[in-house]
């Protein structure tokens, strides 16, 4: 990806709300575009630099457009799993785990993240989706489920080698918690809940913390000289680096878990019991293997192959790109999508028509490079 180009991302059709740090972006001279109902950064140095930072530091992502939910009330962990993939009621508190909301053909209607908070089970969603999930959950959840959507709240992602090393300064403590764990911290006494994950392959935080204290709180992050603040386009390339799919390209209510790849969403149990939507599809499909399958792509060259290039073997099309751009952390191009399962295997060789051009390419493994996740017990 050039220093001027833009990813392609979701903008909403009505006018963009501001974040609680939309001032903040602006006075560090942030170029702000419409994404998910909101004017967001896409960058403020350039992407490249940016992205290569936080392979390298730590960046500071807002990501205050997501969704953020807390749900509680009754036999609410059995209540959540009729509608969500997860494990939910062998989950710990100070516990994480990914998972997605099914409809009843098992397609994805989103993913997401489920925690175990002292006051119930914290769930983040996707910003362009959350108005959805928020009205889906509550028409398949029983009326005394409570789901409050945590409007007064921002989320920072702090992502990159040195994070840790950062975030421990401002917030003692959090040095402590491992990959998919989470708790409560205090800052400057602030609520803020804390979880040791994020969405670029780096080891790394999501906080929580309340809206009228966010911008103290991420200039105390800034003065760290670990910190720059990252806007979308290199989340957007991180992220892709990592293999990670972008609800409305890569996952849509059309795709199901096992072509998607994502059957580590659901656990032994889950598999074994079913209780999901979609359980008779997406177990079938389990069984018997899918029609096309998620795949990674290496670009021969320098042309970046975007979303919506067609896939070819031969003259055959066989596929198409839902995600692409140049990787600086590989200095090429890289792609993902979904192919004919017969074409899915790594090693296989594959062309994507890019304006009338046919560009090779080779399906790969993702990552596309080794995540650096700080799982508990991980070997030194």
């Amino acid at each position: 990806m050039s220093e001027t180009e833009t990813p392609e991302l979701d903008a909403s059709a009505e006018a963009p709300s501001a974040l609680p740090l939309d001032a903040w972006h602006r006075a560090r001279g942030a170029r702000m575009v419409e994404f998910a109902g909101y004017h967001m950064p896409i960058h403020y140095d350039g992407i490249m630099a940016e992205h290569l930072w936080t392979r390298a530091h730590a960046g500071l992502f807002d990501v205050s457009h997501m969704g953020q939910l807390m749900i509680s009330g009754p036999d609410v962990d059995a209540a959540l799993e009729q509608v969500i993939s997860t494990d939910v009621t062998t989950l710990a508190e100070g516990r994480q785990r990914y998972g997605l909301l099914l409809n009843e053909d098992g397609g994805i209607l989103d993913d997401l993240m489920v925690a175990r908070a002292p006051m119930g089970l914290y769930l983040v969603v996707n910003g362009a989706m959350k108005w959805d999930d928020i009205a889906h959950l509550r028409e398949h959840l029983p009326d005394d489920i409570v789901i409050n959507h945590l409007a007064d709240r921002a989320l920072i992602a702090l992502q990159g080698p040195e994070a840790v090393t950062a975030l421990k300064r401002v917030v003692p403590g959090v040095d402590s918690l491992f990959f998919m764990e989470a708790g409560p911290f205090l800052w400057e006494l602030e609520p803020l809940w804390i979880s040791r994950s994020g969405y670029t392959g780096e080891d790394g935080f999501e906080i929580s913390i309340p809206a009228e204290h966010v911008t103290t709180f991420v200039e105390a992050l800034c003065a760290q000289p670990e910190v720059k603040p990252i806007g979308l386009g290199a989340r957007d390339s991180l992220r892709l680096e990592a293999g990670l799919p972008l609800y409305g390209h890569d996952l849509d209510p059309e795709t199901d878990p096992v072509s998607a790849d994502l059957m580590f969403g659901f656990s032994k149990r889950r598999r074994a019991e079913g209780g999901f939507p979609g359980e008779q599809v997406i177990l079938t499909r389990l069984a018997n293997g899918p029609d096309r399958k998620r795949v990674g792509l290496l670009v021969e060259g320098r042309m970046p192959v975007r979303e919506g290039a067609v896939i070819y073997a031969g003259d055959t099309e066989v596929g198409r790109v839902t995600s692409g751009g140049f990787a600086p952390s590989v200095n090429a191009p890289i792609a993902m999508g979904y192919v004919s399962a017969s074409h899915a295997a790594p090693g296989i060789a594959l062309e994507a028509d890019v304006r009338g051009k046919r560009v090779p390419l080779t399906v790969t493994p993702m990552p596309f490079i080794p995540n650096n996740y700080h799982r508990r017990g991980a070997a030194k």
